[in-house]
């Protein structure tokens, strides 16, 4: 059984390729605001918040970074704990830039998820509709939209 869960169903089918080669323990799709489209391995709504408030945050600031340094961009950043690492790169789809945040463990590599991160981009990318999501985010219904895809993600 899969733990891939996704809002968006065109995301679902090339991510549990990602994680099953990749050996992801854990995995974000979401938009560069933080607005999540498929998690993969979280088990609390909450952390998945939390995760995609940081993982937008950290991809916003470090392209800050590399305009300051002027870098046109920085690709992917990845850091390596003892336990586990963490990669994170944005990716370009017909619908406008995604990012991505893995979690894996010492079974996997930063290498490994590299690998097949452009793979998972490429598959993205050939099943993205051409089409727009349905509406834009509206502050006002932001928060029922959250509670919304979290009900979702997590089967409730």
């Amino acid at each position: 059984m899969s733990r891939v869960r996704a809002v968006e169903p065109w995301i679902e089918d090339p991510l549990v390729r990602f994680v099953t080669e990749a050996g992801a323990r854990l995995t974000l799709i979401m938009t560069p605001s933080g607005q999540v489209l498929a998690q993969h391995g979280f088990t609390r709504a909450v952390d998945v918040m939390a995760a995609a408030a940081l993982g937008a945050a950290i991809v916003s600031s470090t392209r800050e970074i590399a305009t300051t340094i002027g870098e046109e961009t920085f690709r992917a950043l990845n850091h390596q704990g003892i336990q586990h690492g963490i990669f994170l790169a944005e990716m370009a789809t017909p619908r406008g830039p995604l990012l991505a945040l893995v979690v894996y463990g010492p079974e996997s590599s930063v290498g490994l998820v590299q690998l097949f991160y452009e793979d998972l981009v490429q598959e993205l990318v050939a099943a993205c509709p051409d089409e727009e999501p349905t509406k834009p985010v509206i502050a006002a219904d932001f928060e029922r939209d959250l509670h919304n895809s979290l009900a979702f993600l997590f089967g409730r």
